[in-house]
């Protein structure tokens, strides 16, 4: 059985988390009407997009006081609904804070059904996934370590798990990007396991003739390659070197080497068989603890009408958590998590809506992505501002559809200053030049921005909170929408300074 400590180190969680990334105003009275709409762009931003090769109408900027106690201070095509990336991230998580709230966890129940006699189950035990966004390999092992603590280490019947929560379309990983095997494709799942990917660990052994591969979790039923060999020369590409197949969902193997110069890598994969990738993790991870299972892992319900207490209840981390790993390492699938569980416990119904409105939305299907975005545009509408509301596609901004304007974006980001969670959205944020998707920022605005980015191909985005010369915070959102977005960054970068450098 795998000692506790192995279990409990939190960074590899993180490191996952940041991999399923894609590396990629509360409108005041008179706002809208007193912002210059097109107002020249700092120097520095301007020499910066046409060195990229970005025009002016491809862009869209706004930076504003924080507390709306001023017309904006730039204000450059900010009414215009544009694709934000993962900036689209911000209207879930906020959404999240102020409809949920700060402390909100969920529950994913252990059921027994049966006998427990001389450390066997006799019958079956179910799992029953609620949305937990981050039910990483850590947690999977304290569950099933629990599971142990009620005098089970043999089930002669099965493992259930529980996916009905969620109402979800079938998903093709590779659709987006034709990239199945990058983490950031994953689908959501009510019984998301360690964001359906595996991890693998590349150490050099003392031999100097192999790398021994770990592999995170262990998965029933695949065969695992354990060793390669060693190369000479530069680390460089490790990836291309190892010649990795994972076309066979029950192979895992390698046809070339790992240069020991690389020494300690982790690598993290989506797997090739989504739809058997929790069964597969739940009974490998049992399996390692040794203990056995005579019945199989599969997907099923917990049996209705018996009015059944579980056994216990795994509880996630709180929101104001959760939202870290969102929005520092711009996790994809958690933010649709988090999304879908906006219309799975809030139903439309439950969240006040225009009275001239049809009420057909209250009877959506919970715990679907149309259910979550009436609930956020329902919210919206009420908390944020009357119109402006964005095109919500998935909740994390992984899409082609989703839309928001620099204006929308101020204006949500106004109202969560001014918001009593405001401290836990802030914190959540990556701070330039310091953590999370902004640690390599280069710039004199290093550790005075609070920023989430956006990236996929032609798009390029920052919205959040950078602290002033003055003292105060301004609101800075920028949006690229361009064929050459990428090579906007430095323009990005150049108007983040500027805004430092502002004074009331």
């Amino acid at each position: 059985m795998p000692h506790p400590s192995a279990f409990h180190r939190d960074h590899r969680a993180r490191r996952l988390a940041a991999a399923c990334g894609l590396a990629s105003l509360l409108l005041l009275p008179g706002w809208a009407g007193a912002a210059p709409r097109n107002a020249p762009l700092p120097a520095e931003v301007e020499v910066a997009l046409a060195q990229g090769k970005v025009p002016r109408d491809a862009v869209a900027f706004l930076v504003v006081d924080a507390q709306g106690q001023a017309t904006p201070r730039l204000s450059h095509r900010s009414e215009v609904p544009m694709n934000p990336a993962s900036v689209m991230k911000l209207v879930t998580t906020y959404a999240a804070l102020d409809l949920l709230g700060p402390s909100y966890t969920w529950a994913t129940p252990v059921f027994i059904e049966g006998a427990i006699r001389d450390d066997t189950l006799y019958g079956n035990l179910y799992v029953q996934g609620q949305g937990d966004p981050k039910l990483v390999l850590e947690r999977l092992w304290l569950l099933l370590r629990r599971v142990q603590g009620l005098g089970i280490k043999t089930i002669a019947g099965d493992i259930v798990l529980d996916q009905s929560a969620y109402q979800l379309p079938e998903h093709d990983p590779a659709s987006f990007d034709g990239d199945a095997l990058r983490p950031y494709n994953a689908a959501p799942d009510a019984l998301l396991i360690n964001f359906k990917s595996v991890v693998m660990t590349f150490t050099p052994a003392a031999s100097n003739t192999v790398a021994r591969v770990q592999y995170d979790p262990p998965l029933d039923g695949v065969q695992m390659q354990t060793t390669v060999p060693l190369l000479g020369g530069d680390c460089g590409d490790y990836r291309a070197a190892l010649k990795a197949d994972f076309s066979d969902p029950k192979r895992l193997r390698f046809a070339g080497g790992y240069p020991q110069s690389c020494g300690e890598k982790v690598w993290a994969v989506a797997y090739a068989d989504p739809k058997n990738y929790a069964t597969r993790a739940v009974a490998g991870l049992w399996s390692s603890m040794g203990c056995k299972l005579q019945g199989a892992a599969r997907l099923g319900a917990v049996p209705t009408g018996a009015n059944w207490k579980p056994a216990f209840e795994l509880r996630s981390a709180p929101v104001s958590e959760i939202i870290r790993d969102i929005n520092k390492y711009s996790n994809n699938v958690m933010a649709q998590q988090l999304f879908l569980t906006l219309g799975r416990v809030l139903p439309a119904a439950a969240v006040p809506s225009n009275p001239t409105e049809s009420n057909a939305d209250d009877a959506l299907q919970q715990g679907s992505f149309v259910a979550s975005r009436a609930v956020v545009q329902r919210w919206w509408k009420s908390r944020i501002q009357a119109d402006g509301a964005p095109l919500l596609d998935n909740g994390s901004g992984l899409s082609r559809q989703a839309r928001i304007s620099a204006q929308a974006l101020g204006a949500l980001l106004q109202t969560a200053y001014q918001s009593p969670v405001m401290p836990e959205l802030m914190a959540s944020l990556p701070i330039s030049g310091v953590d999370g998707t902004l640690r390599r920022a280069k710039g004199s605005s290093t550790g005075s921005a609070h920023l989430k980015t956006g990236s996929l191909n032609n798009v390029v985005a920052l919205a959040g909170y950078v602290h002033g010369a003055g003292g105060q915070r301004w609101v800075l959102v920028a949006l690229v929408n361009h064929v050459n977005a990428n090579a906007a960054r430095p323009a990005l970068q150049a108007l983040v300074d500027w805004t430092a450098r502002q004074r009331p």
